[in-house]
């Protein structure tokens, strides 16, 4: 039978063990340290720096905005393959406010270059929603064209003489500038980026620009929206890319703005495979259509205007055949 006086004294020597147990656990004996693994909270497809793409600026020895001549309904293999199938697969960004993205309210896609391929689906089909959208990031863009993945691509997609070599291109249907998107305490001035890391999407023409017009460091992402975050993050100074796009981002985040002048023109377009030329005068004829009887204004005012200010359509511009 074990007393009382004993029981308390192994109630003491069990107390003084646990005890020691607990300071052991809190020692520096490696045994008991945890290394804390070691995550990236960057987005999935950060390259720092960049890979630069070769140089993209307009060239006009080769006149890139010249496309060619519109015709309603010509003839060739292409559009009648997308009769036939009964809707246009268009390749579309959904992650850049006013341009094209998911309204969160309706579950539908909007934005600008969104009304302009609805626009084209209405004069093949009849019916504006005849089009099915496929979202793409910007480097993405030429290969789904040549794969033939897509039909069409109405994604901000600026209009030179090195893309002209994979791609063809409608007339110009918008005119943006690129311009740089900073915190909205840091300074108004683009000069005071020099050195510092800008972002911008892979495979886009704003990247060569930071390079060569801002002195900065670029860094790639697949989307405009990974350039946001890494700008709320702190990791880039600033992005830099279209001043429509850039628009987009500073309405969605009141603590950005975008400043400078325009570094460069970026003329948009509307591209389809290389080959696919009757395709491309159909695009054309449904652009002179919207210009002329005021479609064109009346996406603009319902999409771009209150945030962008007044525009106007660019005019076509054909080739000499």
């Amino acid at each position: 039978m074990i007393t009382k006086p004993v029981m308390k004294r192994i109630r003491v020597a069990v107390v003084v063990m646990m005890a020691g147990l607990l300071v052991g656990c809190g020692s520096t004996d490696p045994r008991y340290s945890v290394e804390p693994p070691q995550i990236s909270f960057l987005p999935q497809g950060v390259t720092d720096p960049a890979d630069v793409p070769d140089e993209t600026t307009v060239d006009e020895s080769c006149d890139p905005l010249a496309s060619y001549e519109p015709v309603q309904d010509p003839d060739g293999p292409q559009l009648a393959r997308i009769k036939d199938r009964g809707r246009l697969i268009v390749g579309v960004d959904q992650t850049t406010y006013l341009l094209g993205y998911r309204d969160p309210l309706s579950g539908e896609m909007d934005g600008f270059d969104i009304r302009i391929a609805r626009q084209i689906a209405l004069d093949l089909f009849g019916d504006e929603d005849a089009v099915q959208f496929k979202a793409m990031s910007s480097a993405e863009r030429e290969p789904a064209l040549q794969e033939q993945s897509v039909d069409l691509v109405v994604r901000s997609m600026t209009i030179n003489c090195t893309r002209w070599e994979n791609v063809a291109f409608s007339t110009e249907y918008y005119r943006a500038g690129q311009k740089v998107l900073v915190p909205d305490t840091a300074s108004d001035d683009p000069s005071d980026l020099v050195g510092e890391k800008v972002c911008s999407a892979e495979g886009s023409t704003s990247l060569r620009r930071i390079q060569q017009e801002l002195n900065a460091i670029p860094v790639s992402v697949r989307d405009w929206a990974d350039c946001m975050i890494l700008l709320q993050q702190g990791y880039v100074a600033g992005m830099s890319t279209d001043d429509v796009i850039l628009a987009g981002m500073a309405a969605q985040d009141p603590n950005t703005k975008v400043i400078g002048e325009r570094i460069s023109d970026e003329p948009y377009g509307v591209a389809a495979n290389k080959n696919h030329i009757d395709l491309v005068r159909f695009v054309n004829a449904t652009l002179e259509r919207i210009r002329e009887d005021g479609t064109w204004d009346d996406i603009y005012e319902a999409t771009l205007k209150s945030t962008l200010g007044d525009a106007s359509p660019p005019p076509a511009r054909y080739r000499d055949e």
